[in-house]
């Protein structure tokens, strides 16, 4: 792991060491990820529809890739909306309220090899705990995954003064994403720290139709498996 940041992969040029299951797996938790997500939506009156938050449709990629492999005793603070959504990614793993809990738990369990994984959120009241949040992880060396959804970490001067590695990713390519989440949590569960992974969306694409054709490519068949 380095302090640099990456270049930002094209989608559907990740090389893959993930087996045929795997990706099979995450396409599958994509799509139905998604589903939820566009169900919730048409089941809400327009002024209700969140608009302070960050929904789940779009960042499929982001959310499975990072979230899939937490295992149970991992802690997720849901702050995409639906959280039915993101559950069907991974029902598995502990959850937290708040941000500020998710540290709480992570300052309390530090040696215990269990990860964080924190999602950037919308909302101007979540904002400052995740800086915080950043600030209290870096001094500590939590074992957290800071996810940022198209936002540069520039432009927040708590990553730059934590001095907390970066991974620059395409926000559209759960290949890549998976890769660098892997890495990410191999770093954290050997106590060496936090990461934040900034997954941009800007080359253009849809993930799950980025996924399908990087399966097509391999031979497989995502449309059976679900």
């Amino acid at each position: 792991m380095t302090k640099s940041k990456n270049n930002t992969a094209p989608a559907g040029e990740s090389f893959s060491l993930i087996p045929n299951h795997k990706l099979l797996a995450l396409y599958a938790a994509m799509a139905k990820s998604r589903a939820i997500a566009e169900q919730a939506r048409a089941q809400l009156p327009r002024q209700r529809a969140p608009k302070s938050v960050d929904s789940i449709l779009g960042h499929e990629a982001a959310v499975a890739g990072a979230a899939f492999d937490l295992r149970k005793q991992d802690t997720l603070v849901h702050t995409l909306w639906p959280d039915t959504a993101l559950k069907a990614i991974n029902s598995t793993v502990a959850n937290a309220p708040t941000i500020s809990a998710a540290i709480k738990s992570a300052l309390a369990e530090k040696n215990n090899q269990r990860v964080t994984l924190l999602f950037s959120s919308g909302k101007a009241s979540a904002q400052p705990a995740w800086r915080k949040a950043l600030a209290v992880a870096a001094e500590n060396r939590l074992p957290i995954l800071f996810l940022s959804l198209d936002r540069s970490p520039d432009a927040d001067p708590t990553v730059n003064l934590a001095g907390i590695p970066v991974m620059s990713v395409d926000g559209n390519d759960v290949v890549a994403i998976y890769r660098v989440t892997t890495e990410s949590t191999t770093y954290a569960r050997k106590g060496r720290g936090p990461t934040l992974i900034d997954c941009r969306l800007s080359i253009p694409g849809d993930p799950i139709e980025n996924i399908k054709r990087y399966l097509a490519l391999k031979g497989l068949k995502p449309e059976a498996f679900r």
